[in-house]
């Protein structure tokens, strides 16, 4: 696969990097990243004191910005054509739109630590022209959500070739320190101990918002983007001798895959955090959705999910992940399965989003302007590379079976 042509506007100096939302749980990881590869961004927030509490926390003299982060205008007037921005200010349905639009107006690259595929979708149906006239690139969901899923879905269909048409993605967390965590199944109390309150408010307010998926309306009909909530259906896929359920998702394979490698003619995305709670939780999920049409439901539902349980407590050490596609032809035949594994979804989206902006920053990076998944806006190449620094690795399935 051939990198993106190029940029607008041509070369640059060394681009400054700017982190939204560093005092939060992933914030940190992502400067503390940054710090690790000698860098040295910009903190933007609302309020310099915790700002430059933060930098002294980590030794570092740091410059800092006081802006209203939900201000697109005061945003605009921080921003220039040469910055790298890094937002990890969510939920981003709902406090997000100000950064990545600023940044698209600006001209800056952009990439954020969403998990809510509907964000993905409204900046690409909203910015993408903005930003390629701009000569911005946005990649949203550049974390553990939705970067291996795209990188595993790529290589599955790379290796299958011309006559794949259908990827199928599961995202799962396991741990260290219990057995093989390739054979590792993860448990509802898995969900809870290994993700922050934020994750889980997250995952809450995603339920109540309108999904999608890539595949045909009706038979017969192209493939194309519909509305699908989240927890629509159930897919169950063995590996290495596991069996594994997931939960249908939004994600930005739906929006990136295709535009890649356009014989497909279904995306199909899962989370699998739940184990054997997968099923009744997708009925539940299935008998409250008509009740989420109605906002005073999902505004009570959005104040409740700020009260659940843990919200001060760090998740478990021992988190990993574990990403797994599978490439196949029209006829549903297995074709290539591709795994990936890695740190915990959050030690995870910090490399990730550190050396995204490191390789946006330098005078020489070559993205493509627009709004695009990461295969697309990197290459295939590149990505694989910088997934790799990310301490991500791909695993061989009769290895895992042999272990």
């Amino acid at each position: 696969m051939t990198r993106p042509s190029g940029k607008a506007g041509g070369a640059v100096e060394k681009r400054r990097i700017v982190l939204l939302g560093a005092t939060g749980y992933t914030g940190q990881r992502v400067l503390r990243e940054l710090l690790a590869r000698g860098e040295k961004p910009t903190l933007v927030g609302r309020s310099r004191t915790r700002m430059l509490a933060l930098a002294d926390q980590f030794e570092a003299e740091l410059p800092v910005a006081e802006v209203d982060v939900t201000s697109a205008s005061d945003l605009t007037r921080l921003l220039e054509p040469s910055d790298v921005v890094l937002s990890t200010v969510g939920p981003f349905m709902q406090l997000g739109m100000a950064t990545v639009t600023a940044a698209a107006r600006a001209g800056a690259h952009y990439f954020d630590s969403t998990g809510e595929g509907p964000f993905a979708r409204r900046v690409l149906d909203e910015l993408d022209s903005v930003a390629a006239a701009r000569g911005a690139t946005l990649v949203p969901a550049f974390g553990y959500d939705y970067v291996p899923g795209n990188l595993a879905g790529a290589l599955a269909l790379d290796q299958a070739g011309e006559r794949a048409r259908h990827v199928e993605i599961g995202y799962f967390i396991t741990r260290s320190g219990h057995g093989d965590e390739l054979l590792y199944r993860s448990t509802l109390r898995d969900s809870y101990t290994l993700t922050t309150a934020g994750t889980r408010q997250t995952l809450v307010a995603a339920a109540a918002e309108e999904g999608f998926a890539y595949r045909p309306a009706r038979p017969g009909q192209p493939s194309r983007l519909i509305g699908e909530r989240a927890a629509k259906r159930v897919r169950t896929s063995r590996y290495a001798g596991v069996k594994r359920s997931v939960m249908t998702v939004p994600g930005t394979e739906h929006l990136g895959l295709p535009a890649v490698f356009p014989r497909l003619e279904s995306v199909e995305v899962g989370l699998g955090w739940l184990g054997r709670w997968t099923r009744p939780i997708q009925i539940a999920a299935t008998l409250q959705a008509p009740l989420l049409r109605s906002a005073k439901v999902r505004a009570a539902l959005a104040r409740w999910s700020e009260r659940l349980p843990g919200a001060h407590r760090e998740p478990d050490l021992d988190g990993r992940s574990l990403v797994i596609a599978v490439a196949r032809d029209g006829h549903g035949r297995l074709l290539a399965t591709t795994a990936l594994t890695g740190p915990d979804p959050y030690e995870m989206t910090g490399s990730l989003l550190a050396w995204g902006a490191m390789y946006a920053a330098a005078p020489d990076a070559v993205l493509q302007p627009g709004v695009h998944g990461p295969v697309a806006a990197f290459g295939l190449d590149t990505l694989r590379r910088g997934v790799t620094e990310a301490g991500v690795q791909e695993v061989d399935e009769v290895s895992a079976r042999r272990r």
